[in-house]
């Protein structure tokens, strides 16, 4: 059940579009912002608010790799694995996560501290590799630096 809060947060965000429909996507944000996941349940609830099904919503969040449909930790970081993230040592990104935080790709550290994911592309490919912890774009990433950008998600 969407708590009152959630509903003004859909409603405001319905009002933004032509098509409530069109919110959808908003909608499921809303739920991740405060549950940190949007849940089959949750669903149910966004698809009566905006006349759409279940299966609907789905598509669409099954679609975007932003909107997670299973528990994530409280901090999300997105790995970079593009070519260029690729060629410039996103492997060795990935080893660190293994060896110091004793995580791969789609898992969750035993504190619920961070969840590792793979991103497609995160458009600095300039600055390879590249990572994005929550919203926030880290890049021209090694190793060591990411014991310092870690410290400070707590």
């Amino acid at each position: 059940m969407l708590s009152p809060e959630e509903k003004k947060e859909i409603e405001e965000e319905i009002k933004l579009y032509p098509h409530k429909q069109a919110a959808c996507i908003e909608a499921m944000k809303v739920i991740q912002k405060h549950r940190r996941w949007v849940s089959d349940e949750s669903l149910k609830d966004i698809a009566e608010i905006l006349d759409m099904t279940p299966d609907e919503l789905d598509g669409v969040a099954t679609f975007y790799n932003i909107i997670f449909r299973k528990p994530v930790g409280r901090h999300v970081v997105f790995v970079c694995d593009s070519v260029s993230c690729w060629i410039l040592g996103y492997q060795n990104i990935l080893k660190y996560f293994e060896k110091n935080y004793r995580i791969k790709f789609g898992e969750t550290t035993n504190d619920d501290r961070f969840t590792l994911l793979p991103i497609p592309c995160l458009g600095t490919c300039d600055h390879a590799p590249a990572i994005m912890v929550d919203n926030d774009l880290h890049r021209n990433i090694t190793p060591e630096k990411l014991d310092d950008i870690l410290k400070d998600y707590t």
